[in-house]
């Protein structure tokens, strides 16, 4: 166990039985967006282990006595390595106690839920999933875009802008074909503009329209909507921040324009992100 999560670990206390680890889905950031049955969990849980999407104000959940473990990753900086966690997580439940796993958006959409779930299981370790509202409908819900579409958009693909450094390249041609098809882009900020040169390289119009919401949710919500071509230089010059989705295809033209400001060329300013 890492020793800055040694600190805050309570010590290893006898049982009876063994113990269960619930891997919760927390939502896109708006705490609200959790379900009940994610709630239960939390109130019951004698152990949280927390990411830093997770939104704090699910803590007030958990009993006074419980014991809370962040783990929050940034980019370029993991407090505790993935390793880490599952000792964490199978260290306590074998301590007998019932461990909650909190995780930004859902646990098996990008949060290494799987992971977390296999290195449980050849430990025979109980764990159970409770999933969260995942970031892609989130956001859209939250800037009036909706994913599909009969007239627009017959299908979605959820796509992780960055890879791992041994991992093959996306299959940009595949994803630029399918022009009934929405694609969302998650941890796509410092990539959008290779993303928009992907797509457009592999036969997607630059015409596309395309959203980038940042701190989808949350009351640090800002989103801006532009053309495909434009999505690198709006990128750079609008003020967002990470977590921050892109969304491309032709429903982003339904966008509430009161919650998505719109940057029409390269050359004018980017009006301010709606709040």
């Amino acid at each position: 166990m890492p020793p800055d999560a040694m600190m805050n670990a309570a010590p290893p206390m006898p049982s009876g039985h063994a113990g269960h680890v619930w891997l919760v889905g927390a939502g896109p950031g708006d705490p609200d967006l959790i379900t009940v049955k994610g709630v239960r969990a939390l109130q019951a849980a004698d152990v949280v282990i927390y990411d830093r999407l997770a939104s704090a104000a699910l803590l007030a959940h958990c009993r006074p006595d419980v014991v809370r473990i962040s783990v929050g990753k940034r980019a370029g900086l993991h407090s505790v390595p993935q390793d880490g966690i599952h000792a964490l997580l199978i260290a306590h439940a074998r301590a007998g106690r019932n461990v909650v796993r909190l995780k930004g958006g859902d646990p098996f959409i990008f949060g290494r839920g799987g992971e977390e779930m296999i290195a449980l299981r050849r430990q025979g370790i109980p764990v159970s999933i409770i999933p969260g509202v995942t970031a892609a409908s989130g956001c859209a819900a939250a800037t009036g875009i909706p994913l599909t579409h009969r007239d627009l958009a017959g299908g979605v693909s959820l796509i992780a802008a960055h890879r791992q450094e041994d991992a093959r390249d996306l299959d940009w041609t595949a994803l630029a074909a399918d022009r009934q098809r929405t694609l969302v882009f998650y941890m796509g900020l410092s990539r959008a503009e290779h993303v928009g040169m992907e797509l457009m390289l592999h036969g997607l119009s630059g015409t596309t329209p395309v959203a980038l919401v940042a701190c989808g949710t949350t009351s640090k919500q800002r989103a801006v909507r532009c053309l495909l071509a434009d999505l690198g230089a709006v990128a750079r010059r609008c003020d967002l921040v990470s977590p921050c989705l892109i969304v491309v295809g032709q429903v982003v033209a339904l966008a509430d324009p009161a919650l998505v400001a719109w940057a029409r060329s390269r050359q004018e300013p980017v009006p301010a992100c709606p709040v």
